[in-house]
């Protein structure tokens, strides 16, 4: 079967998803009401993580019932949006209160944690054989309060799912691909798209390097953005070397990103062996450029709230600062691929 065809049957069950999600995370909020272990926010956070964290301050009996009430709300909100066909003042609240849960999921609640977690699994996993680096993943990368902000986030792009199409089928565009035989854009042809998602890819392409070239520094012990005891401190430990490998990851991921705009990302290049010469699944990049956009999004909204904005001179030589453009970046030149390889619609017929 067409990817592209299997692929375009999400909207008929994003919102039943989005509500399933938000029942059972309802479910865990009444848990740990009722006195449940595990609350992840606030008080059963990592200690040293609370003062960057949204929630904080939260605690169990406090945050723990607005979480349930939340979780069950949202599962009947999702109902509605999958089995009724809203029209005027109605659907623009029920869409307000679909995407404001979408970002509060993907941008708000999560942190920086959840990069760390994604960018340091490689590095462990090339290391596990040789015990390096010396710290336990699952302890210091990948706690439960962390894999709970990788849920919510998760929940948070099945929000961004079924808001997309509870918007499209109210609005009487095409379910699978967004097009109306009403209106057009000029900015969604492919010719266009290529023209502004090249911008975004060597923004998204560019804005890493500046992290890595940090980071890369410190591997070779010049205290670039940083001080010499700190960075004593992380040759001792041998974590500048996780830090190295990070940046690596960071940069390959910014090469990476030139294949949204380039032929290698729509045809397999030479060089990949078995592959060589076939057709790039469109999903594929798709797919997982924007689950790294939603990382980033997360990771810069933490920056956004953690930076001294009031010193240029601060945010001007923090590569987190910038974290927030390497995530837009990114999720711009994603959907300019997009726009450029859905071809026609296998439900409408629009091209």
């Amino acid at each position: 079967m067409d990817d592209r065809k299997a692929t375009a049957r999400w909207p008929r069950w994003a919102a039943y998803a989005a509500g399933a999600w938000s029942l059972v995370y309802g479910g865990l909020g009444l848990y740990w009401a009722l006195g449940g272990a595990g609350f992840p926010f606030g008080e059963g956070d990592i200690p040293d993580a609370r003062a960057e964290s949204l929630l904080g301050g939260a605690t169990a009996a406090g945050t723990a019932p607005v979480i349930a009430a939340l979780g069950f709300a949202g599962a009947m909100l999702a109902l509605v949006m999958a089995r009724v066909r809203l029209r005027g003042a109605a659907r623009v609240a029920v869409l307000a209160t679909a995407w404001l849960a979408a970002w509060a999921l993907v941008a708000l609640i999560p942190d920086v944690r959840i990069m760390i977690a994604v960018g340091y699994a490689p590095i462990f996993l090339v290391g596990l054989p040789f015990g390096w680096p010396p710290v336990d993943y699952f302890e210091v990368g990948l706690p439960w309060p962390v894999l709970n902000l990788i849920i919510c986030l998760g929940g948070g792009l099945l929000w961004t799912g079924a808001a997309l199409a509870f918007q499209r089928r109210t609005g009487d565009s095409c379910g699978g691909c967004g097009r109306s035989e009403r209106r057009t854009a000029t900015w969604t042809a492919p010719a266009s798209a290529a023209r502004w998602g090249r911008w975004a890819a060597y923004t998204a392409f560019v804005v890493p390097l500046f992290y890595a070239v940090v980071r890369w520094a410190w591997a070779l012990n010049v205290p670039l953005l940083f001080s010499r005891e700190d960075l004593r401190w992380l040759h001792e430990s041998g974590l500048v070397w996780a830090g190295a490998g990070l940046a690596t990851v960071a940069a390959a991921g910014g090469v990476l990103t030139l294949g949204l705009v380039h032929r290698w990302g729509e045809v397999w290049p030479r060089w990949m062996i078995g592959l060589a010469g076939r057709r790039v699944p469109p999903a594929l990049p798709i797919t997982l450029a924007s689950a790294v956009t939603a990382v980033l999004l997360s990771a810069g909204m933490q920056a956004v709230r953690m930076t001294d904005w009031t010193d240029p001179a601060a945010w001007l030589s923090s590569p987190m600062a910038y974290w927030p453009i390497w995530a837009v970046a990114l999720g711009v030149a994603t959907l300019a691929y997009y726009l450029r390889r859905r071809g026609r619609c296998h439900y409408c017929g629009l091209v």
